[in-house]
């Protein structure tokens, strides 16, 4: 049976090139000097993508996993931990907060919209007695993006260390690690990157790791206690034995991303153009502000249902869409254009779907979507 084409928000379409990496033959990770070198080169080229000098370190797990080790080696029993809470995600670091015993302030803010930075800077200047924050960069659920790049500088203005999820956002979205002043960035390999989901990286800055080594109390657990990391070039060896072959094709999507003339532009472009042939189409999109360029949500019309929509572009198209969860739950539909599935042919092909399925479900349209699609490529 052919495979469906994923056009979800991750995990995406993984290139043959990648696949191929996979294929290699491994050596013992945790004895081989040359696996040592691959692995800090590995994050040198990190480095380069998230514009940062900090340290880089690739853990074995999805991307959940750099979260709960950033709250776990971080927070401390009794620690004031602001969660900056504008969606799903924003809000679920919350939890990490309180199992690991910090003290949870959210700051909400609409869910529709982008972080309203105007209003979190007076938020701060009434309380910032604040060890860490926590925030998204993207809300994969809303399809929205928030301007961390003048979140986290007002955040270290006050001397706040930033846990920032950029799981959805790494190689899709511009940014600028160290230029921003984020402490902790952490991304996912099935995301813009398209390596198969089972690794997330994240960066460390030198406020994160004194924090992290000048606790009071001892960090709870092992496989999320990163302090195991810190001298882990110097000593030559890991907390636990590697992944060797998905760390072989992670590299080799990294080096993809760096290869291209402008891989941020590409996202920019394309997801630009599914949202205003959307709305164009008469559908509305779930964020009024702050769109995502690599996820776009859009309502469920009222003429029809997500149970519906994704069986036909399933069984009738062969075409995988997202879903969502929580409050969201059968009210919207997502697609995902990022990484491999950020190309203007996939785009194309599923507007096109998209169109013939909304059509026989009676959702009025007041155009085709593909052939919008078309004219705002052309015009951008």
């Amino acid at each position: 049976m052919k495979k469906p084409m994923i056009m979800t928000p991750g995990p995406t379409y993984v290139h043959e090139d990648v696949r191929k990496a996979m294929a290699e033959e491994i050596t013992n990770p945790d004895l081989d000097q040359n696996f040592f070198d691959y692995y800090r080169e590995t994050c040198n080229k990190l480095k380069e993508l998230l514009h940062t000098k900090n340290d880089i370190l690739i853990l074995s797990g999805e991307g959940i996993l750099g979260l709960e080790a950033a709250c776990a080696s971080l927070i401390e029993p009794g620690d004031r931990v602001l969660c900056i809470d504008n969606g799903i995600f924003g809000n679920g670091f919350g939890d990490f907060v309180k199992m690991y015993g910090g003290e949870v302030v959210y700051f909400q803010s609409d869910y529709r919209r982008a972080v309203d930075v105007e209003k979190l800077e007076n938020f701060l200047k009434e309380d910032h007695d604040f060890k860490i924050a926590t925030l998204v960069h993207c809300e994969t659920p809303s399809g929205i993006t928030n301007p961390v790049d003048h979140i986290c500088p007002l955040l270290n203005k006050y001397g706040i260390i930033s846990v920032v999820d950029s799981v959805s956002a790494v190689g899709g979205e511009p940014l600028r690690t160290d230029d921003w002043k984020i402490d902790m960035i952490l991304g996912g390999s099935q995301k813009c990157l398209s390596a198969p989901p089972g690794l997330t990286f994240l960066s460390i800055s030198d406020n994160a790791w004194r924090k992290i080594l000048n606790r009071r109390v001892a960090i709870t657990g092992f496989y999320t206690n990163l302090s195991h990391w810190k001298n882990w070039d110097k000593e030559k060896w890991f907390p636990y034995t590697q992944p060797i072959s998905d760390i072989y094709g992670l590299r080799t999507a990294i080096e993809r991303w760096l290869q291209e003339a402008s891989p941020v532009e590409r996202h920019q472009k394309i997801g630009n153009a599914v949202r205003q042939s959307l709305m164009e189409s008469g559908l509305v999109l779930y964020p009024v502000d702050g769109y995502s360029n690599t996820v776009t949500t859009v309502m469920v019309p009222a003429e029809t249902s997500f149970q519906e929509i994704n069986e036909k572009m399933l069984k009738e198209h062969n075409i995988m869409i997202g879903g969502a969860f929580g409050f969201l739950k059968d009210k919207v539909f997502r697609i995902g254009h990022m990484g491999e599935n950020c190309r203007e042919e996939k785009l194309y092909i599923t507007m096109k779907a998209l169109n013939g399925a909304l059509r026989e479900l009676k959702v009025p349209l007041k155009d085709d979507l593909h052939r919008l699609f078309l004219k705002n490529m052309e015009e951008r």
